[in-house]
């Protein structure tokens, strides 16, 4: 399933703040409902945002490994009109045995897609890792996208994906510099199928 890189953000070619509306719409972002009253919403934004189901399959077998979903590590930001537009899912992943976060997928309906969206459900998502004591995020992506919120090769830190790709696609970001970052290769969640 992430055997090759998709390389589709959902704000790539825009800056934070870019897009029609973007002035008259503040993002608040949030966990998705615990009760799965809302999966498949953020099945639809998965479908809509990506080529084929392979992300939006990807979350649904995700939510079945209790190993690697994260309770309220599964963000939403919501149009205007209530709908889901945008989803960011952290899921737990490993560096050489030490605990690490996955974050991938992240999608954006089209309709809302360069207008903050995805930033926004981002800096939620990344916030939350961070109130949780997490340490270490990594994110398979676009690297014109990804380093507006810190993003780094993760090549820097000595960990490397199990899979080729380019070096400035593999990323990873250190919540705390104050503290030490795992070394080595990385091991996602078996649905990840890597």
């Amino acid at each position: 399933m992430i055997s090759k890189p998709d390389f589709v953000a959902p704000d790539v070619t825009a800056p934070d703040g870019a897009g029609p509306d973007v002035a008259e719409r503040s993002w608040v972002a949030r966990p998705e409902a615990l009760d799965g009253s809302e999966a498949e919403s953020v099945r639809r934004v998965n479908l809509a945002a990506f080529p084929t189901a392979n992300e939006a399959d990807l979350v649904d077998a995700l939510r079945t490994d209790a190993m690697a979903w994260l309770p309220g590590f599964s963000l939403v930001a919501e149009a205007p009109d209530g709908t889901i537009a945008a989803h960011a899912l952290l899921t737990r992943c490993q560096v050489d045995g030490a605990a690490a976060l996955a974050l991938a997928p992240v999608a954006v309906l089209p309709a809302w897609q360069r207008r903050g969206a995805g930033s926004a459900v981002v800096r939620a998502a990344l916030d939350v890792a961070a109130a949780a004591g997490e340490q270490l995020v990594l994110v398979l992506g676009h690297p014109a996208y990804y380093p507006r919120f810190g993003f780094v090769p993760a090549s820097g830190y000595g960990i490397k994906p199990p899979f080729e790709v380019p070096d400035e696609a593999m990323m990873a970001l250190a919540l705390d510099p104050g503290r030490p970052v795992p070394v080595g290769s990385i091991r996602y969640a078996d649905a990840f199928g890597v």
